[in-house]
């Protein structure tokens, strides 16, 4: 599997997973951390004498957030289990036929990747589901299980499974008649909040932390365990219940990976995405790159604009003999797509040598995709965290890796932010790329200009985007709607970071023109509004005939 050593975190957390105890690992994402919880397990249950059978049920259960991550789960396991055939892997998980689920079940798997919601219902409704030999749960990237808002069904999936650590002293009696080792619980993430720091209350008994600075935590272990775990035993070590003493979750982001920002005018953003995208895959054979947005709709406008948009010299002859503008296979992802549809591309892009895949945060957390050289970052990722796990895409098990984020110039705190908690981002040389392509419209000669929206590049690229999406109507109608959610989005920042994305301070004709849009958006904004104003009234009425509906029931029952 490409495995000649172990990583740092698969070095300190097996010893300690194989040990039975209870572990909250913090590590930079593609380290290596599903490995190290899933080699022990496997270790385990290949041990057992006698064998282990379908019969038996599910021994381990491994919760994730999405459905990518679950199927990235489930083909490393049935790596790892290519010589332990009577050990069975499987996997539910939402948008697949729950019957055949239920019939998998029914027959038993021995360890299981699952979707808290999809396994939350599994554990209500089917009775076939066997779970009395399960020892083991594993919550896989925590904090995004948490972040999707899947708090309350984790509560009610560890009351259902009865693994709570105030249920673990009945639990510990039960099994030990039957001389099994006890329930052990995995906490994995790549950022610590105080959201994780609850779910370890709810899950763990007395962990043991991997991977963390000992200035943010406060671990309850003896000076003999952290000796046995390769810690210095001389370092200021108290036992409070407090799992972080740290209110600023902690970051993790691989060593080697460079970080980049570029700060551009948002008149002029789609422009610098497609002539950065353009430079990239031209100046490398083989590049992988990931690009992240804040909706469906805006993935899908620049996937159809990446897929159709051709520009090239007038004196090329017909449009249809043109190459387009970026030449490579160009793939999409989020979460509106059908099932089917997500796991086809997520197989194919892993595949490609030289791709594209425009997505929302559906694959930002866990998701190993080899190879992806660079990521960019064109909408804010929003909280720091969201930024970790965003690049975290790139620069796995040691490999190099390049990450871009996109700032207008009035987004530009947001590099302060994230100076708090300690990633630093250098500029990104962008007139140097702008420089090396010709202008078509003009001789080629150095112009002076005042600002990035008046290069000549920019402006004949800018002039060629929107005559291109004002002569066709669907991409023109792709480009309202991208518009529409991205100002949405936009208001949906949080917290601290509303002080920095206030679409106050967005002028919306330049936003506008960042969808290759020519109308003014007030034009745009108004069909926006109407479609808004038409829900709205559609709600009251709704709410009208069944406020009517209760009153009538309420008469003839008085009567």
């Amino acid at each position: 599997m490409g495995f000649e050593a172990p990583t740092l975190v698969q070095a300190q957390a097996i010893p300690v997973i194989l040990s039975g105890r209870h572990v909250l690992v913090n590590a930079a994402t593609g380290t290596g951390k599903t490995i190290a919880y899933l080699a022990p397990i496997i270790h385990h249950l290949q041990g057992k004498q006698p064998r282990i059978q379908r019969s038996d049920g599910t021994f381990a259960l491994v919760l994730v957030p999405t459905r990518e991550l679950c199927m990235q789960v489930y083909e490393i396991l049935q790596k790892l289990l290519h010589r332990f055939h009577w050990i069975v892997p499987g996997y539910i998980m939402g948008g697949e036929n729950r019957s055949k689920e239920k019939a998998r079940l029914r027959k038993g798997i021995s360890i299981l990747v699952a979707t808290p919601g999809r396994l939350l219902d599994h554990l209500k409704n089917t009775s076939s589901f066997l779970q009395t030999n399960m020892h083991w749960i594993i919550f896989d990237e925590a904090d995004m299980i948490l972040e999707l808002g899947f708090g309350k069904e984790i509560e009610e999936i560890l009351d259902q499974l009865g693994s709570r650590p105030n249920q673990f002293a009945g639990k510990e009696s039960a099994v030990s008649c039957n001389s099994e080792p006890k329930r052990q619980n995995l906490l994995l993430s790549a950022t610590l909040n105080e959201k994780v720091n609850h779910l370890a209350k709810l899950s763990l008994e007395n962990p043991v932390m991997i991977g963390l600075d000992d200035k943010k935590i406060q671990p309850a272990l003896s000076s003999e365990d952290f000796e046995s775990l390769g810690f210095d035993v001389n370092d200021e070590l108290e036992q409070p219940d407090k799992l972080m003493s740290s209110s600023i979750a902690d970051f993790r982001v691989p060593s080697q990976l460079v970080q980049r920002y570029v700060k551009v005018p948002c008149g002029s953003r789609l422009v610098v995405l497609l002539s950065i995208l353009k430079h990239l895959f031209e100046s490398g054979p083989s590049q992988k790159i990931v690009v992240f947005f804040s909706t469906c709709d805006a993935v899908d406008f620049h996937y159809s604009l990446l897929s159709e948009f051709k520009l090239s010299p007038n004196t090329q002859p017909e449009e249809e003999l043109r190459p387009l503008f970026i030449r490579s296979k160009t793939f999409r992802l989020h979460g509106n797509m059908k099932q089917e549809d997500r796991r086809t591309t997520f197989q194919a892009f892993k595949t490609e040598k030289l791709a594209l895949l425009l997505c929302t945060d559906v694959i930002a957390r866990g998701v190993d995709i080899p190879k992806v050289r660079f990521i960019i970052q064109y909408d804010s990722p929003g909280e720091a965290t969201e930024y970790v796990h965003r690049v975290g895409r790139t620069a796995r098990l040691g490999e190099r890796g390049e990450a871009l984020l996109f700032l207008q110039p009035v987004e530009m705190d947001y590099l302060k932010d994230l100076e708090k908690h300690g990633e630093s981002l250098t500029e990104y040389p962008l007139l140097k790329v702008l420089d090396s392509f010709p202008s078509y419209d003009q001789k080629r000669h150095v112009k002076k200009f005042l600002t990035l929206d008046l290069h000549p590049w920019v402006l004949s690229l800018q002039k060629a985007l929107e005559s291109f999406v004002v002569a066709q109507p669907s991409m023109k109608k792709l480009a309202k709607d991208a518009f529409c959610s991205w100002v949405r989005a936009y208001t949906a920042h949080r917290g601290e970071l509303k002080r920095i994305f206030m679409v106050k301070k967005l002028h919306l004709g330049h936003v506008a023109k960042s969808f290759a849009l020519k109308e003014q958006p007030s034009l745009v904004g108004k069909s926006f509004q109407n479609q808004q104003r038409k829900r709205k009234r559609e709600e009251k009425q709704k709410g009208l005939s069944r406020s009517k509906k209760r009153k009538f029931v309420g008469k003839n029952m008085n009567k």
